[in-house]
């Protein structure tokens, strides 16, 4: 039971950091409703595309991701071409 609590407390400060760094990006980012998608990534444990779409457009969300993973800000989480879905 130690183990297995020592190693929760180690995801949850890495996730801490992640959230960090994905916090600290957001003031590079222009897209129109950036600040919106980071809200939702932060809020949620893996986002697709389509689950900012009615934030903004399939394009930018797909360019957005894009961004946030050559920034370091989030991963990739599928290893898939299509369908893909990101997160801390």
């Amino acid at each position: 039971m130690l183990r297995g609590s020592a190693r929760a407390l180690d995801r949850f400060v890495l996730l801490g950091h992640r959230a960090a760094a994905l916090q600290a990006v957001r003031p590079r980012l222009r897209a129109r409703a950036a600040g919106r998608v980071v809200d939702r990534l932060l809020a949620r444990d893996a986002l697709s595309v389509a689950g900012v779409r009615d934030l903004i457009p399939e394009r930018a969300a797909r360019r957005l991701f894009d961004r946030l993973v050559a920034l370091g800000a989030v991963r990739e989480l599928t290893g898939r071409p299509t369908a893909r879905l990101y997160g801390l």
